[in-house]
């Protein structure tokens, strides 16, 4: 849904990859930053209930994971540095680190656990579901209301508010493991159309 934005924070953010580069960071390095970036963001979380301040403290902290997300990807374009293993590895940090801060929040008592569990479950999914999706050479990006980026997004903001009114990370919650799985089933649904129109233009 924010693919085209994203491609343009994508060039805004060149300069930054360029002195991210000339300093030795590789994009290797970067993903294992913003991993560790989102496992401290999880035990602010997890803490968020005793210590309030500390659930904007994961926001920040998950947000900077974000932006590390995007830049090793900008460096290894732009600098012949894309791998197939960085591929490898930054796809299952991400995983990992979604994981990781849902647990947070789930540990911290900061949502039901049902629906924490849900909006994990849906977010781990998401993404097999576009791995399985293009292993079968069906193009996914784009396709679905809740990408990484807007379920990074949305937590965000449900964080902030939560900071004045607690209950509204829950409720962020909520929205997430509806949204997440609702995308499942759009590429589900996705796959299904593609691959029966194979069929028809093979017969």
């Amino acid at each position: 849904m924010l693919t085209k934005l994203k491609k343009q924070v994508q060039q805004m953010l060149s300069s930054q990859a360029r002195v991210a580069h000339a300093a030795g960071f590789t994009p290797n390095v970067i993903s294992a930053i913003g991993f560790t970036l989102s496992f401290l963001s999880a035990a602010a979380y997890a803490l968020g209930l005793v210590q309030p301040w500390l659930i904007l403290l994961a926001v920040i902290l998950l947000l900077a994971s974000g932006f590390c997300d995007t830049l090793d990807g900008i460096i290894a374009r732009n600098y012949q540095q894309a791998t197939a293993f960085g591929g490898f590895l930054d796809s299952l940090l991400d995983r990992y680190a979604d994981a990781i801060v849902y647990s947070g929040v789930i540990i911290g008592g900061l949502s039901n656990i049902y629906w924490g569990l849900a909006a994990l479950i849906g977010s781990m999914l998401v993404s097999y579901s576009r791995a399985r999706a293009e292993a079968a050479g069906i193009k996914m990006e784009s396709v679905g209301l809740a990408e990484r980026a807007e379920r990074m997004l949305i937590l965000a903001a449900a964080s902030v508010v939560a900071f004045f009114w607690l209950p509204a990370l829950n409720w962020g919650i909520i929205l997430l493991a509806v949204l997440s799985n609702l995308t499942v089933l759009q590429r589900g649904l996705h796959v299904y159309k593609s691959l029966k129109k194979k069929e028809e233009n093979k017969n």
